[in-house]
């Protein structure tokens, strides 16, 4: 058998090209080619985990200021959803914001799992919530022409909130699904 070992062929260390040999780069950071930005722990991970809060809990804060969003079950629906999602989003930004600080990478396989599902699930919740709201606020707003009754700009522009929430947990999901299917 014919097989190659570092022992019989040792790698040299790649040269630098600032000249300065290795000795400068010993503290450099490492880049892993896995930490894409958007993952667990990386900066545009936190990101879009920040970004994702702001808008759930500006969905929730908008729709739960009417008094009569408690009669229309999709809007109760989404109240529920933005709600799981800002609690969702901001445990794991604090998850991302401690790993930065520490420099330690979440690419643990049950880490990225766990992060998964809950995105996962959480778009899902936030997306189907988003979607009945804005099939009700149509309905309201177009076909009982029932508007000045009712509070249709509240309840546009936290159906609005919640989809651009949708919008910033599905890029975080799918890197961690392709994360997880890449292994």
């Amino acid at each position: 058998m014919n097989v190659s070992h570092a022992s019989v062929h040792p790698v040299e260390e790649a040269p630098t090209t600032e000249g300065g040999g290795a000795d400068q780069n010993v503290n450099a950071p490492r880049v892993r080619m896995k930490d894409i930005q958007g993952m667990p722990g990386t900066a545009g991970g936190l990101s879009l985990r920040v970004s994702r809060f702001v808008f759930a809990a500006a969905a929730l804060s908008i729709m739960a200021s009417t008094s009569d969003f408690l009669s229309v079950t999709a809007f109760c629906y989404l109240v529920a959803a933005a709600g799981l999602q800002a609690m969702w989003s901001f445990s794991l930004a604090i998850t991302d914001v401690y790993a930065l600080l520490v420099r330690r990478s979440l690419q643990n396989y049950r880490i990225v799992s766990l992060f998964t599902i809950g995105d996962g699930v959480t778009s899902t919740l936030t997306f189907a919530a988003a979607c009945a709201s804005a099939g009700i606020t149509i309905l309201i707003d177009n076909d009982l022409g029932n508007c000045s009754q009712n509070h249709c700009v509240q309840f546009e522009t936290a159906t609005g909130m919640a989809f651009i929430c949708w919008f910033t947990t599905v890029p975080s999901f799918l890197l961690n699904f392709w994360s997880l299917a890449s292994r």
